[in-house]
């Protein structure tokens, strides 16, 4: 069966600008791996150096066929301090754009990927009275370098930034971590679609580019029976962020595994061989159940799959997996449901939040000496993009 796909179809692959970049002193997450080490959290230290290794990344994306590439900017470098901005910084992030559209790449720009100033959040966070106008202050800065960038995100799968934040506040009131089972915390989802709804209309007037955010969709699945706890939990996690999205001009959507709900709530991933590197239940038709589900909620708003991707060492299961998931989407377009793009996660093998161990890149990377080796599944997946076609 020849499954094609619309003319202009972005296919690429995505990264986040700390997971690869290299000694983002100024983060909370670079904070969080020096107070946490004890408790098992790695350090991402250089990363993959991509701050110096930005073109070699782009270029390998480029010459196996892919045509977009998504990354971060990373708030702390821009702002260091409140109020100060560098130059020289927002002068790297524009050399980034411009790489990009000279390899004859489009460029996806995220503003916010999980990270923020130390000074952010001594300031209180996303709770604080001033943190929409802080967050806007720094996206004033940031469209000053993003001319001809036709696709923006503003914030990274705000559900699951709730759900950090939220334990970080349980913290400090002095409740225990919680480990398994963490919801979004509401208050902070509703600062971040507070911050959203600021920003985006901004960027929009500013650059002309399409402006959305990207939501890390659960494809959670009722037991039978229970179904009220299911659009309970469907609510909490999915839909609260994807309402909003109706007035953006896409919406992304993030995919990897599938859960059931019981009267209970989420049900655990259950052990079995065939789990991720992650933990995760190996579910390849989740990114379809994702793509519907969004549809519903949206309407007739644009989907770019923004991430997508397993955590393997087996390069073989990356590609049956990406299959998989391709097929259903390509369903989904057929449907009509209105798919933009498929971008990758994640291009590069990189520092998993906490973690080395958990391998989704399309390249892996020898981190002493920063040496890209790009797998099978790259070509594979660059094939596809040059024939636009399964």
């Amino acid at each position: 069966m020849d499954r094609t796909f619309p003319e202009g179809f972005l296919w690429g692959a995505s990264t986040a600008a700390h997971q690869i970049e290299g000694n983002n002193l100024n983060n909370d997450w670079w904070q969080l791996e020096h107070v946490a080490a004890d408790f098992g959290v790695q350090f991402s230290g250089d990363a993959l150096d991509s701050y110096h290794r930005y073109e070699e990344d782009m270029r390998l994306l480029a010459e196996a066929g892919l045509n977009a590439y998504r990354f971060s900017i990373e708030w702390s470098r821009i702002e260091p301090s409140p109020g100060k901005f560098s130059r020289a910084e927002l002068a790297h992030y524009r050399r980034m754009i411009d790489a990009a559209i000279r390899l004859g790449i489009t460029p996806v720009v995220s503003l916010h990927h999980f990270t923020h100033p130390i000074w952010f959040g001594d300031n209180g966070a996303w709770l604080a009275d001033d943190a929409t106008d802080l967050f806007t202050r720094y996206v004033e800065q940031a469209c000053t370098i993003l001319d001809g960038v036709r696709w923006v995100c503003t914030i990274n799968e705000p559900n699951v930034l709730a759900v950090n934040h939220g334990q970080q506040r349980r913290i400090a009131e002095g409740k225990d971590y919680q480990f398994v089972g963490a919801l979004p915390d509401v208050e902070v989802g509703e600062a971040l679609i507070a911050a959203h709804r600021a920003v985006a209309p901004l960027i929009r007037e500013a650059v002309g580019a399409n402006v959305g955010w990207t939501v890390a969709n659960q494809a959670l699945v009722p037991v039978p029976g229970s179904e009220a706890k299911h659009a309970e939990m469907q609510h909490l996690w999915e839909d609260m962020y994807l309402e909003p999205a109706r007035d953006d001009d896409f919406v992304g959507v993030q995919s990897y595994t599938s859960q059931m709900v019981d009267d209970d709530g989420i049900v655990p991933h259950p052990e079995h061989p065939d789990n991720t590197l992650m933990g995760w239940a190996y579910r390849p038709d989740a990114l379809g159940i994702a793509l519907r589900h969004t549809h519903e909620v949206v309407g007739d708003v644009p989907i770019v799959v923004s991430e997508h991707g397993i955590a393997t060492a087996d390069d073989e299961r990356r590609i049956a997996y990406t299959s998989a998931g391709l097929r259903d989407m390509h369903q989904a377009i057929e449907s009509g449901i209105d798919v933009r793009g498929y971008l990758h996660w994640s291009l590069l093998d990189n520092f998993e939040w906490g973690r080395w161990d958990p391998t989704f890149g399309l390249i892996a990377v020898d981190r002493s000496t920063f040496e890209r080796r790009p797998k099978p599944s790259l070509g594979w997946l660059g094939r596809v993009a040059r024939a636009n076609s399964l």
